[in-house]
């Protein structure tokens, strides 16, 4: 009789999807079976509730398996979800990503609570998972954060800033693209802050040169999300010389005023995000940018809010990731004085409504242009500014084509 496989649910951001594969794996080889397994995401209070109602249903729908909580959650909180009934095993994110923790829960020798001092970690193993999805591999290349945003608890989550050494990324990626992936995506919690504990003291920079340098078959390298206050000259250099470097940047903004902005505790202000994106787009003038962007943060007024949203055009932002504030226990901002959650709710929606029009006007201008896209499916790929596309006749997955664009609906683009 076959061996029943775990059941994995991943809340959050694409490390934690990253770092779920790679518990696949482990757990796979250590024979592992009758378990659902939850990584769970501590970015809000409203992202902990979401993990707890997540583990609540899946043990409902799997009566018999055990349940094992991992993520972030689990390592800020771990008694709460260690009170829950349905809660059989809490892993913290230094132990989800060792091997003895899957061989020594397959075979039940474990304490029910296994989490350790994060801020006592110091280095992040590169988990050599051969990627995720058929289309493109995401890397982990950094992990953790030292930086104290007045509303996030991540870095309690994920320890201080650790790096993945070069020549363990380049030897990755190059399995990787041996395998017949034509993306890879760059990951971490800080990516900017990649290489400040390496020897020689690195930039992200250099390490983007060092991959395109050493792996000439790689088509696409991308990054995830940064800090741009923290882009370093080689960063910017590679961005206007490196075709092979997605023209599409997920900024970490938060938000359009200084007052707000120096009370998160950021490094930045909005000039500062104005002159990033100007040149960016000097360098590379299909650049298009992402960003998060927090909603009703503590003492935020009307016209601070209207900084944000007047950003969006300043910085000429396409994808928006917005959060209304919800005050984080343990946080220094959850101590200030809140905005009332219904003006919350409807700033968070006319951010987002900012946002669609920008996306709408993003699309629009691509009609008629040709673009080289990735196919996920073989009806949906996406462009290199990471814009989707639905194809109207089936393409081979994982493939890169070259298409026409002949319109657009329900915010993608047609070819």
């Amino acid at each position: 009789m076959d061996r029943k496989l775990p059941v994995f649910a991943t809340l959050g951001c694409r490390l934690n999807l990253y770092e779920s594969e790679a518990m696949r794996e482990m757990a796979d080889a250590a024979g592992l079976g009758d378990a659902v397994i939850v990584n769970t995401c501590a970015v809000t209070a409203e992202a902990v509730r979401k993990s707890q109602k997540e583990i609540r249903r899946l043990a409902r729908e799997n009566p018999t398996s055990r349940v094992i909580v991992t993520g972030c959650a689990a390592q800020t909180e771990p008694e709460r979800f260690a009170d829950m009934d349905e809660v059989d095993l809490v892993l913290g994110n230094t132990e989800k990503m060792s091997p003895q923790t899957w061989s020594r829960a397959a075979i039940g020798d474990t304490e029910p609570v296994q989490v350790d001092d994060i801020m006592s970690v110091t280095e992040t193993a590169g988990h050599l998972i051969d990627g995720f999805g058929r289309q493109r591999a995401y890397v982990q290349v950094q992990n953790g954060c030292d930086h104290r945003c007045t509303f996030c608890i991540i870095p309690y989550g994920r320890g201080n800033s650790r790096s993945v050494p070069a020549g363990v990324i380049v030897d990755q990626i190059k399995r990787l693209v041996d395998r017949g992936f034509n993306e890879v995506v760059l990951t971490g919690v800080d990516l900017t802050s990649w290489g400040a504990d390496l020897p020689g003291t690195p930039r992200l920079g250099d390490l983007v040169r060092r991959i395109l340098t050493l792996v000439p078959d790689l088509p696409r390298l991308r990054i995830s999300s940064i800090d741009s206050i923290e882009a370093d000259p080689a960063l910017m250099e590679a961005i206007a010389n490196e075709t092979r470097l997605m023209p599409h940047l997920h900024l970490s903004l938060q938000a359009g005023d200084d007052m707000i902005l120096k009370r998160m505790k950021r490094r930045h202000l909005r000039d500062d995000a104005i002159a990033f994106c100007d040149e960016a787009r000097r360098l590379r003038p299909d650049m298009t940018f992402g960003a998060d962007i927090i909603a009703g943060f503590p003492t935020e007024t009307e016209e601070m809010f209207e900084n944000s949203v007047k950003l969006i055009d300043e910085c000429h932002l396409t994808w928006l990731h917005v959060f209304p504030y919800s005050p984080r226990p343990g946080t220094p901002a959850a101590r200030m004085p809140q905005v009332n959650g219904q003006v919350i709710k409807d700033r968070a929606a006319r951010l987002r409504g900012a946002g669609e029009k920008a996306v709408a006007r993003h699309l629009t201008a691509q009609i008629g242009q040709s673009h080289r896209v990735l196919a996920e499916s073989p009806t949906m790929g996406r462009t290199e500014q990471f814009a989707e596309v639905q194809f109207s006749t089936p393409q081979i997955e994982g493939q890169i084509v070259e298409v026409q664009i002949s319109g657009m609906a329900d915010g993608r683009l047609l070819a």
